[in-house]
């Protein structure tokens, strides 16, 4: 679904991807971890078309999107990629259902065929009763599940979520965690996410571990390490290139 290479990205004279290759395969939720000024983010948002790299390409279901025009990168954005954040980011005027149908509206789909989608994307995340109430009626949790319909309703082939449950008490993280899980079972999507939160990481198909803009390779944990022969000098791991 996802294939990056190659990617260099900087800000003046820091570098803050160096040389990211990636790949992804559909129908996977998968987690990027790594300290603050990692690049995580930085790639979270060139992955989603928001911003360029200086080098490299990112191919997305078969197209290398630096290859399109404006126009065309921004008709792929909405129709292929769908963005969670981390503060809901709903329109206040709006009520949850008109809110999740704004993506549907820009692409052209016809107003009742939005609102079928939304319907069913609001009682999927079991928000029926409140498709009417505006954000400033909704809990936290439900606005952010509201803002997770919205992603949804073009039915992307990725979701790019970024600290998606970073404003949500333990109740309303698992939750929205297990959303996740049950929306790539039902829908199919493909889920990158950016988090700080281990128990979220933990339950991801796989995590990446960024590191100075770099993809780090961490050691398998739990498997035998081989002893050196009688008479060899053991390994210093430091001196390990």
């Amino acid at each position: 679904m996802i294939d990056i290479k190659n990617i260099k990205k900087s800000f003046g004279n820091l570098q803050v991807l160096k040389g990211i290759d990636l790949h992804i395969d559909k129908g996977e939720v998968v987690s990027i971890v790594g300290p603050s000024g990692a690049g995580k983010t930085t790639l979270l948002q060139i992955i989603g078309t928001l911003d360029k790299p200086d080098e490299g390409d990112i191919i997305i279901d078969g197209v290398n999107v630096r290859t399109l025009s404006t126009n065309q990168l921004s008709e792929f954005r909405n129709k292929n990629l769908g963005f969670v954040f981390q503060f809901h980011q709903l329109l206040p005027e709006f009520t949850a259902i008109e809110n999740v149908m704004i993506p549907a509206y820009i692409a052209g789909t016809a107003p009742a065929k939005a609102r079928e989608r939304a319907e069913e994307l609001l009682a999927f995340m079991g928000l029926s009763d409140r498709a009417k109430h505006k954000p400033n009626e909704l809990s936290g949790g439900e606005k952010q599940r509201v803002a997770v319909a919205r992603a949804l309703v073009n039915n992307p082939a990725v979701i790019l979520a970024d600290e998606p449950s970073g404003s949500l008490d333990t109740k309303n993280k698992s939750e929205l965690h297990q959303l996740f899980f049950d929306l790539r079972d039902q829908f199919g999507q493909t889920f990158v996410i950016v988090t700080h939160d281990e128990s979220l990481a933990t339950l991801t198909d796989r995590t990446i571990h960024l590191k100075d803009g770099e993809i780090e390779n961490l050691p398998l944990q739990g498997l035998p390490q081989p002893q050196p022969e009688e008479g060899e000098k053991p390994i210093e791991e430091d001196s390990i290139g």
